[in-house]
C-alpha cells in the first residue's frame, strides 16, 4: 500500500473535503509523494520535532497526525518550519493529518472518543462550524455530581499530570453532556441553547468564567491534549484493520 491509498482511504472516511473550506489546516497528505511505500503507520497528536523524530527512529513510513504543520499557508520552509520539514524528508518519512474532520467524525473522532469514555446515551452531532460539527453531545446513565464527571476523566485521559479543572455553576447533578474537544468554548452558548448541564473541552478562555457563571452550565477543562488523543488512536485501529504495522507516539502537553 502506498501514501496516497491511504490518504485516499482516511480522506473518504473521515469525510475531509466537507471540512475543506473551514478548516485552516490542510487535511491529508502533507508532506510525501502518493507513491511513497508504506508498511508502518505512526500515530500523534501533534506533528513536532520530538513526534517526527520519534516516529522514523520506531521505522515509521508514514505519520499520521491530528495537528499538522500547514496552517494557513506556508510561504517559508525556515527557522521552526525546516526544522519540522528536514526530518520528514531526511527519513523518507510522509505525514498525514485530520484536524477538524476527526474531531467531528461521530463514531472515529475526539468527541466521540471521550463520549464513549464516558458511556453516553442518545448521541448527535454537537458544535456547529460552516454547516459541519466538531463535537458531540449525549446524556449520561446515571446523573452525577460535576466533581465525579472531571474525576472519572481525569482517571481515564493523559492529562500529563495536570489536574482536570472544573467551572462549577452548573446543577446540582448532571446529566446531558455537551463536547468540543481542544479549544472548545466558543461553544459554550451553544451548549446553553442544547439544554446541556456541562461543557466538556480542553482548555479555557478568560470570557469562559463569566459567561459559564452567567448562564449557570458547568464547564469542564480536561486539557487539549487529553482530550484529542482518541482521534489518532481510533484511526491507529483502523490502519491495524489494513494490516499496516503501527506505532502510537504519545507526548503529552499538560495543556
Amino acid at each position: 500500500m502506498n501514501a496516497g491509498d491511504i490518504a485516499a482511504r482516511l480522506d473518504d472516511r473521515l469525510d475531509i473535503e466537507a471540512y475543506t473550506d473551514i478548516d485552516a489546516s490542510p487535511n491529508g497528505l502533507q508532506v510525501g509523494p502518493a507513491t511513497h511505500p508504506v508498511e508502518h503507520v505512526a500515530f500523534a497528536v501533534d506533528a513536532a520535532v520530538e513526534t517526527i523524530d520519534r516516529a522514523a527512529e520506531a521505522g515509521a513510513d508514514l505519520l499520521v497526525t491530528h495537528h499538522g504543520i500547514v496552517w494557513g499557508g506556508m510561504e517559508r520552509v525556515t527557522d521552526t518550519n525546516y526544522r519540522r520539514v528536514a526530518p520528514l524528508i531526511d527519513n523518507d518519512l510522509a505525514l498525514y493529518v485530520a484536524h477538524l474532520p476527526l474531531d467531528g467524525h461521530q463514531s472515529l473522532g475526539n468527541a466521540a472518543g471521550v463520549a464513549d469514555l464516558l458511556d453516553l446515551d442518545t448521541r448527535a452531532p454537537f458544535g456547529a462550524m460552516g454547516g459541519e460539527h466538531i463535537g458531540q453531545q449525549g446524556t449520561l446513565a446515571e446523573p452525577q455530581t460535576v466533581s465525579e464527571l472531571a474525576e472519572s476523566l481525569e482517571g481515564n485521559i493523559d492529562t500529563g499530570g495536570q489536574s482536570v479543572q472544573v467551572l462549577d455553576f452548573g446543577p446540582s447533578t448532571v446529566e446531558d453532556v455537551a463536547i468540543v474537544t481542544g479549544s472548545g468554548v466558543d461553544w459554550l452558548q451553544e451548549a446553553v441553547e442544547a439544554d446541556a448541564d456541562v461543557l466538556v473541552t480542553g482548555e479555557g478562555k478568560q470570557k469562559a468564567f463569566h459567561e459559564a457563571r452567567e448562564q449557570g452550565i458547568h464547564v469542564i477543562l480536561a486539557g487539549h491534549y487529553a482530550t484529542e488523543t482518541f482521534g489518532v488512536q481510533s484511526l491507529q485501529t483502523v490502519a491495524e484493520d489494513w494490516g499496516l504495522e503501527t506505532t502510537y507516539i504519545d507526548c503529552p502537553t499538560g495543556l
